[in-house]
């Protein structure tokens, strides 16, 4: 498995419309065959900032994931109403590795 965390910083004034494109994203990376966990998290101490937590049964799941029509829409919505780039950072989640 292969876990993505990817941190984005809302612009101030943006929030709900970034909940709202991102939904598109989310609704439809649930129903992707390689995608077994996709959560949306936001910080308590700052709305304006969010991690998002993907799992995929593989890399191949996730290039899969960055072609998909949803994913594609939810970047061009987000871009313009973020703060910086989209921070992404990867994990090997194979328990088996680790005992």
């Amino acid at each position: 498995m292969l876990v993505q965390m990817v941190h984005i910083d809302v612009k101030k004034g943006h929030v709900d419309e970034f909940i709202e494109a991102f939904r598109i994203n989310y609704e439809g990376s649930r129903k992707e065959e390689g995608n077994l966990r996709f959560d949306v998290l936001r910080d308590p101490e700052n709305p304006h900032k969010f991690t998002i937590y993907e799992v995929f049964r593989d890399e191949a799941a996730l290039d899969v994931h960055r072609g998909t029509p949803h994913y594609k829409e939810c970047v061009r919505l987000i871009d313009p109403i973020i703060t910086g780039p989209r921070v992404k950072t990867f994990y090997n989640a194979e328990m088996a590795d680790y005992l």
